[in-house]
């Protein structure tokens, strides 16, 4: 595995593997990698010859300071997770390589996709997002990018970047990895106390139910279902809701009936403790 840490050093290694014809696959992380980011390694080993995973914490995506400084940083670590799974490259630049003096951002319009949920509860987290997403893929320049359906407005969001952009990357959204329990892996879970931990996989357990259409059949629209679930979640002991919310997942607006065939998702984001945890679940 190449661990690189310049630009220059990184646009170097890449131009030697596409003059072999190699097709690169990307995948963009802020480090602290868990058993989600692998499998989006391995999923991107399975559709490219040549895999490149960036570790990098964006501090333009935080609204919240003391959450950029408590982001864990686990490089050490990370690197060995991805050495163990034989990814090809790893590119772990400084801020200072991301961000020269001399950049200039572009400007995306994303509507409402930007407005809702995350970005009703995180201002400006999405144009932080988009802002190192797309810096990431001018220097990368990857035939495939492999993203999580656990972020799923952040995928929906890059889809619509990549339109703008007219750009020919394949998007691939990679399905959510969970504990035994439920539980969707993120970094953000070994901050968990023992107890919230294990209060944690209710969150999932209120959302899978969805997926039955017999279920949903005991709330007449969305909006109802939506007062109970918050409802139960917000009884549950150091569990506070910040939304749920059920909503198209091409527009990420909200639903109002069940019998619409576009794909749904039920998007939810509650704090636990002092914890921030988000899921969601598709169906039609």
């Amino acid at each position: 595995m190449q661990l690189i840490r310049t630009n220059a050093t990184l646009l170097s290694a890449l131009q030697a593997q596409r003059q072999q014809g190699k097709r690169i696959g990307f995948v963009p992380t802020m480090g602290a990698l868990h058993q989600g980011h692998i499998s989006l390694i391995r999923i991107s080993q399975q559709q490219t010859d040549f895999t490149v995973c960036s570790l990098f914490v964006n501090p333009t995506q935080f609204n919240d300071k003391k959450d950029l400084e408590n982001y864990p940083r686990t490089e050490a670590s990370d690197c060995e997770a991805l050495a163990a799974v034989n990814c090809d490259l790893v590119y772990i630049p400084t801020v200072e390589e991301i961000y020269p003096p001399d950049l200039i951002s572009p400007h995306f319009d994303f509507g409402e996709l930007a407005t809702v949920m995350e970005g009703k509860m995180r201002p400006g987290h999405f144009a932080g997002m988009a802002q190192v997403v797309h810096r990431l893929l001018d220097l990368v320049n990857p035939d495939a990018l492999f993203m999580g359906q656990k972020d799923l407005q952040q995928f929906t969001i890059v889809k619509r970047m990549l339109q703008l952009m007219n750009s020919p990357i394949d998007l691939v959204c990679c399905p959510i990895v969970r504990e035994n329990d439920g539980l969707a892996m993120s970094s953000r879970n070994v901050r968990l106390t023992t107890t919230e931990r294990s209060l944690a996989p209710i969150i999932y357990s209120t959302l899978k139910s969805l997926k039955d259409p017999n279920y949903r059949l005991h709330f007449a629209t969305p909006t109802a279902y939506i007062e109970h679930a918050t409802k139960a979640l917000n009884e549950t002991n150091g569990m506070s809701v910040e939304y749920v919310s059920i909503v198209d997942t091409t527009t990420l607006q909200a639903c109002d009936n069940w019998t619409n065939s576009a794909e749904k998702a039920c998007c939810i984001a509650v704090r636990l403790g002092a914890i921030r945890l988000i899921d969601n679940v598709l169906f039609k």
